[in-house]
């Protein structure tokens, strides 16, 4: 990631209204700013996921469960957030195995309630 991340994807995003777009459905961007090309490649090869194993050898997290999410997002879950915050998070999750980056965000936070609450 760049420096300054919050700032070049909110300039990003004010002056591109299709990225704007995307953001707000998704909460990503397929060519997202703040990543530069080693990381890139590090996520095509998915191996930004290493270091998330450690949390995982701590007990913070679990291999399967919903994806942590940060604040900014919390409202995106709605009257389900209470339900996503009683699971631990995970590395992988159900959205993640059935669609990854194809899902809207709805689409995503009803997977992640579906998965905590069976």
């Amino acid at each position: 990631m760049v420096l300054n991340g919050d700032e070049v994807l909110g300039r990003h995003l004010a002056e591109s209204p299709s990225a704007s777009g995307e953001w707000n459905e998704t909460r990503k961007l397929k060519r997202d700013p703040r990543v530069t090309f080693v990381g890139a490649v590090l996520g095509k090869l998915s191996l930004d996921e290493l270091p998330p194993l450690i949390n995982i050898f701590r007990g913070e997290m679990s291999i399967v469960g919903p994806r942590p999410i940060v604040s900014d997002e919390v409202q995106m879950y709605g009257p389900h957030a209470e339900l996503y915050f009683k699971a631990r998070p995970g590395l992988t999750g159900l959205w993640q195995v059935s669609g990854r980056n194809d899902k809207s965000y709805s689409e995503r936070v009803a997977l992640d309630c579906a998965y905590v609450s069976s």
